[in-house]
C-alpha cells in the first residue's frame, strides 16, 4: 500500500482521466479500502482540491475545475512534447506569448530530468522555424 502523500498525487493523476470514478474502482487501483479512499478525498478537499462526489449508482468522484493546479504528472514524452512547443511560442511564432512561454519552459527545465533535457534540445536543435508572418491569434 503506498504512503497517504504518494496516493494524494496518484489520485490528482487518475482523477482527471475519465469524467467520474466510483470509490470501489479509486480504491482497487489504489489498493486501499473505500473507507480510506473516502478519507483520501477529504484530505484533497482540505487542501482546496475541487473533489465533488456523486452518491448512487451513476454516481462517483471527480475532480472539478478549480482554483489550484494540480501537480501535472507526465510521461517522458509528453514532457518532452511540452517543451519543444514552449521553445516554439517562445521565438514570437504565437503573438504575445513569448515572455509567458520563456517563464515556463524555465520552471520546467529546471525539474526536468537530464535524459529528457538532452532528448528535448537534441530535438530543438533540428527543428526548423516556418518562415514568414505567423498569424496573428
Amino acid at each position: 500500500m503506498l504512503e497517504t502523500s504518494a496516493r494524494l498525487l496518484r489520485l490528482l493523476t487518475i482523477l482527471p482521466s475519465r469524467p467520474a470514478w466510483t470509490g470501489t474502482e479509486l480504491a482497487e487501483r489504489l489498493d486501499v479500502t473505500v473507507r480510506t479512499l473516502r478519507r483520501d478525498m477529504t484530505k484533497l478537499r482540505d487542501l482546496g482540491y475541487p473533489v465533488v462526489a456523486t452518491p448512487g449508482v451513476a454516481g462517483g468522484y471527480r475532480l472539478t475545475a478549480g482554483s489550484t493546479l494540480p501537480p501535472l504528472l507526465l510521461e517522458d514524452d509528453e514532457a518532452v512534447a511540452v517543451v519543444l512547443s514552449l521553445s516554439t511560442a517562445t521565438s514570437h511564432t504565437v503573438t504575445g506569448i513569448a515572455d509567458t512561454s520563456m517563464r515556463a519552459l524555465a520552471k520546467i527545465e529546471r525539474i526536468l530530468p537530464a535524459r529528457l533535457r538532452q532528448r528535448a534540445a537534441a530535438l530543438r536543435s533540428t527543428t526548423v522555424a516556418l518562415t514568414g508572418s505567423p498569424p496573428t491569434v
